[in-house]
């Protein structure tokens, strides 16, 4: 072998070997893709996200399970209904004639009522007016209500309490001249109610109320018996049952079906 071959050969088979060496202590970031030498692919870690909080996953079904409603601020409603009413269910002291006037009768209730809600909270009015063959009854009632919320359906609770006025007594039981006189009774509601609330749009809603009355009820005789001369012998007999003071303790109940609209 020639002398000049061999002094060519050994420096390029010395880097050669060195080529390697130089690759693993290139430092971070270095070009290694020059010499044909080219870095793995990052291996991308399997990162996976934590399990929701129970606070979390509540808020989800939640959401899932909202009717989708939003918030309600303003409702209002409209009810028709069947009451019966016992004038003098615990206490009688001849606030009616009971020879004359049946004082417990069943008829015709129409109300309405209006109020505010926030969240599940209802506060609001009420009136009520019971049509009945021998007298009429009308109810403005102070309402607080707290309702359930399931989905398209809501059951709620009521409780309200107010003003009561009996009045418009049918002639032909205690006679023109006491009718004239304006025989009537004055008094305190309260009442406790259970109802339903069917949402068929997002502020339109159909349903039931089933509630419970306590009345109070007291009138003053002193002018009744005024011109109170004619009538039949029961007439005047009433008569001087009207001319004394009465009072008496009562309850009812009332099924009604209602309309709502919420805001």
């Amino acid at each position: 072998m020639k002398p000049g071959f061999l002094c060519w050969s050994v420096p390029f088979f010395l880097c050669a070997l060195s080529a390697p060496a130089l690759a693993e202590d290139a430092p971070a970031g270095a070009n290694l893709e020059a010499g044909g030498l080219k870095p793995p692919d990052a291996v991308q870690s399997d990162q996976t996200a934590p399990p929701p909080s129970p606070t979390e996953a509540n808020l989800d079904r939640a959401d899932k399970e909202d009717s989708g409603r939003g918030l309600e601020f303003v409702w209002l409603n409209g009810e028709v209904g069947a009451e019966t009413l016992g004038l003098q269910t615990f206490k009688a002291n001849n606030l009616v004639d009971a020879k004359l006037v049946n004082s417990k009768q069943t008829g015709i209730m129409y109300g309405a009522g209006v109020g505010v809600r926030l969240l599940v909270f209802t506060l609001g009015a009420r009136f009520r007016l019971g049509n009945f063959s021998d007298w009429d009854l009308w109810t403005l009632n102070g309402e607080f209500g707290l309702h359930i919320p399931l989905g398209r359906v809501e059951p709620y609770f009521n409780l309200g309490a107010g003003y009561a006025s009996l009045g418009s007594f049918d002639s032909k039981n205690i006679g023109s001249n006491l009718s004239s006189a304006g025989l009537g009774a004055k008094g305190l509601d309260v009442r406790g109610a259970f109802g339903v609330d069917v949402y068929l749009t997002d502020t339109f809603t159909v349903g039931g109320n089933l509630s419970g009355d306590l009345l109070v009820l007291s009138r003053s005789g002193k002018s009744v018996a005024a011109g109170a001369t004619t009538g039949t012998a029961e007439q005047q007999a009433a008569a001087n049952v009207y001319a004394k003071d009465g009072s008496s303790v009562g309850a009812g109940a009332t099924l009604s079906a209602v309309l709502g609209l919420h805001f």
